[in-house]
């Protein structure tokens, strides 16, 4: 299903109660282009892959060339 933002703004709650019942993926446009999807949430989850969930979860204090281990770090190198 296609909707526009306007249409989305009056029928909101209808639109996401069809999707929650029927699991299907609205598109909504904003001047004919599509700017978003509405899908099920469960849908949604099962298309994502759990190392992509992590993304922007970490910083990474190193650079990146440098090594975070330490020779220290090792009993072979004790």
């Amino acid at each position: 299903m296609t909707v526009s933002v306007t249409e989305l703004k009056t029928r909101c709650l209808e639109i996401i109660r069809e999707v929650e019942a029927n699991g299907e993926v609205v598109e909504i446009t904003h001047d004919g282009a599509v700017v978003a999807r509405l899908l099920p949430a469960k849908a949604a989850a099962a298309d994502v892959k759990p190392w992509h969930k992590l993304h922007g979860m970490a910083v990474l204090l190193a650079d990146p060339e440098e090594s975070v281990l330490h020779d220290s770090d090792f009993e072979a190198m004790r």
